[in-house]
């Protein structure tokens, strides 16, 4: 797996990723996060060996202590997380042979489930589950998985109880360098449900999700304060490879909320294309607030059981019992998606189904590679349904390889609301390449008539546009005839920083170079301009 730098939290604010640019929307505000950094056990150790009761060991450690579980050994749950009221500090759980294991702050795979003990859910229940304000609990190095045959498995870890208020709700519970997966051609719905506070999934592998017939997630949460950390992992599911929302919260107070998505590699198997486990997109928000994604991978999204969209912001309230539904301040910044076959999709509000409206949105600095993957349409971007405001797009790349004749109908970006029209709309210093449509809206075409149909006190200059009408557009952008005349610094090997003789170096609204900083962007060069059959470098 690559391994990806991290960088300050303090230098991904939501003001530290404009720079100073003036804009006709509202900035995210950033999520409140946590530190979840390893540090050495100090209390008593308590060895779990083969045959031994893990259950009684959760129960008698305190605060502090460290359950040592024998390296190939298994333990079938369910096992419960008590509430423990006395002690400080947290009770570790982890493999006998932890030392064998990736360092902190290195992911593992499944080569190292060898030096891992094995807790397994059996059919129809949790390997793990919790009870009310369970806290304090680390896991490294443990594989958690179904019993093998297991007709159905729901959650491997379910991590909340439908909390009705904050006040029960688990907390500080970390899985570090885990292995966490279903069984190869079985209904395993998902991996961790981190339905708790401060609950965070790093350096792990998660793979091998998928159901018949329903959605499939390797994580997913619904009903949280939050704040909620997945960073540097490894995450494939058949359908979301992570979900927020999808099931109503319990009040207006468990909306998912403080969310940090950072270096991971999300990845979708092209094995997927045409199969009854339809494939639906990479990440995708029904219910959250407050998030930063960063630094990640986004790796094959296909048309199947939607159209494409490796990320979606599509608020829902999926029950119709909670109004209070939201999607918002959440800022995309510094990513890459490779073989995606169509990039952002984003919603103003549910409907027929009440919601708050989509707020504050942010994609800035990630470098999209479109190929209209499966029959998708090739867009990169797509803002439809009705109201929504404060969305700012901005210093983009887009590599489109979705073209005739194959493709009819792809855009940079497709602008299609409903009254009321999304309003303070921000599209400034986006590179991207040939299109069969450009900047489109439904019903009234490209540019400035297709702002003015579908947008309110909108922004929208320093944008480079290949082959498009420079009639159609306002003034201030630029429309090069040929990706050559782009100037990138090497287009042929995907490196796609602008030359030092690009007519748009350091052009954009800013003073830098309009497109996205491929530097922020992991694996950018991953993103071929002409993938074979469709299928993207690994």
């Amino acid at each position: 797996m690559p391994r990806l730098t991290a960088r300050p939290l303090a230098a991904l604010t939501a003001a530290g990723m404009m720079h100073g640019v003036a804009l006709a929307a509202t900035l995210p505000t950033p999520p409140k996060t946590f530190d979840t950094t390893y540090a050495a056990p100090t209390g008593a150790t308590l060895t779990v060996a083969a045959g031994g009761n893990l259950q009684a060991a959760l129960d008698k450690a305190r605060p502090g202590d460290t359950i040592v579980l024998e390296a190939g050994a298994s333990f079938t749950g369910p096992f419960k997380l008590p509430n423990k009221t006395e002690g400080n500090g947290w009770i570790y759980v982890v493999s006998s042979n932890v030392a064998s294991l990736p360092p902190a702050g290195t992911r593992v795979s499944p080569a190292n489930a060898a030096s891992m003990p094995k807790i397994l859910a059996p059919n129809a229940q949790s390997a793990l589950t919790t009870v009310a304000n369970s806290h304090n609990f680390r896991f490294v190095g443990i594989e958690l998985a179904p019993v093998s045959g297991s007709k159905q498995i729901y959650q491997v870890v379910t991590i909340g109880n439908d909390d009705t208020s904050p006040a029960s709700l688990p907390s500080y519970i970390v899985f570090d360098r885990c292995y966490v997966h279903g069984e190869t051609g079985a209904s395993n719905r998902r991996g961790i449900a981190m339905n708790g506070a401060y609950v965070a999934v790093v350096d792990s592998y998660i793979s091998d999700f998928q159901e018949f017939g329903t959605d499939s997630q390797g994580l997913w949460a619904n009903n949280t304060t939050g704040p909620l950390k997945i960073v540097d992992n490894y995450i494939e599911a058949a359908s979301e490879n992570v979900l927020f929302g999808g099931a109503d919260s319990r009040n207006a107070s468990l909306v998912p909320a403080d969310i940090e998505i950072r270096n991971n590699y999300f990845f979708k198997p092209l094995s997927l294309i045409g199969s009854k486990l339809a494939p639906k997109n990479l990440l995708e928000f029904k219910a959250a607030q407050r998030v930063l994604v960063t630094g990640n991978t986004f790796q094959n999204s296909p048309a199947g059981a939607q159209g494409g969209f490796a990320i979606l912001v599509t608020p829902r309230n999926q029950g119709g019992h909670a109004p209070w539904s939201a999607t918002t301040d959440i800022a995309i910044y510094g990513n890459t998606l490779i073989n995606v076959g169509s990039g952002f999709n984003i919603l103003g509000r549910d409907s027929p189904l009440i919601s708050q409206p989509t707020e504050r949105i942010l994609i800035r600095d990630n470098v999209i590679g479109v190929t209209g993957l499966a029959g998708a349409d090739g867009r990169a971007f797509q803002v439809v349904g009705a109201g929504g405001t404060d969305y700012t797009i901005d210093h983009n790349t887009v590599i489109n390889t979705a073209l005739p004749p194959t493709h009819k109908n792809s855009n940079v970006m497709l602008l299609d609301t409903k009254p009321p029209k999304v309003n303070n709309f921000t599209f400034t210093n986006n590179l991207a390449t040939r299109t069969v449509y450009g900047f489109f809206g439904s019903g009234v075409g490209e540019g400035t008539a297709a702002l003015n149909a579908n947008a309110s006190n909108w922004a929208f200059s320093k944008n480079v546009i290949v082959n498009v009408a420079a009639a159609n557009y306002p003034a201030g952008n630029y429309f090069p005839r040929d990706v050559a005349d782009v100037r990138f610094l090497n287009f042929a090997s995907a490196n796609y920083a602008l030359a030092a003789d690009s007519p748009y170096k350091s052009a954009g609204t800013d003073g830098k170079d309009i497109g996205a900083d491929i530097s922020l962007a992991p694996l950018a060069t991953a993103i071929v301009p002409n993938p074979p059959g469709n299928v993207a470098v690994k």
